[in-house]
């Protein structure tokens, strides 16, 4: 099967890069905050909340994140908001999970919370 995504050239730099991005990613927590950034721009506050992690928890994956560049962020008053750097970070993570549910599509949130 010849697959119709074409993928450039790469040098060992780059292969090495695409790499440390998607170790950074192989992390669940930090997959869910950036699956979380997909929906647009959130505080540390709300997405402690949201995925239900310690707030320094959440300031240490985002701080890695933001050192990969793979997300940004902007200082309002004592908060500090992030998002996906780009489309790139976007799309690798929502195909990623759209992976996911090719490979297990009878999978729901209960079946694995009681695995």
């Amino acid at each position: 099967m010849v697959y119709t995504h074409e993928v450039e050239d790469a040098d060992d730099l780059h292969v090495d890069e695409a790499a440390r991005v998607l170790k950074l990613l192989a992390d669940p927590t930090r997959l869910r905050l950036v699956r979380a950034l997909l929906h647009g721009e959130h505080s540390v506050g709300e997405l402690a909340e949201h995925l239900a992690v310690r707030q320094a928890a959440v300031s240490q994956h985002l701080a890695k994140l933001r050192w990969a560049r793979l997300v940004t962020s902007r200082r309002e008053g004592n908060r500090i908001h992030y998002w996906v750097v780009d489309d790139h970070v976007a799309r690798l993570v929502a195909e990623a999970f759209s992976h996911a549910l090719h490979v297990h599509p009878n999978i729901d949130s209960a079946a694995r919370s009681s695995a």
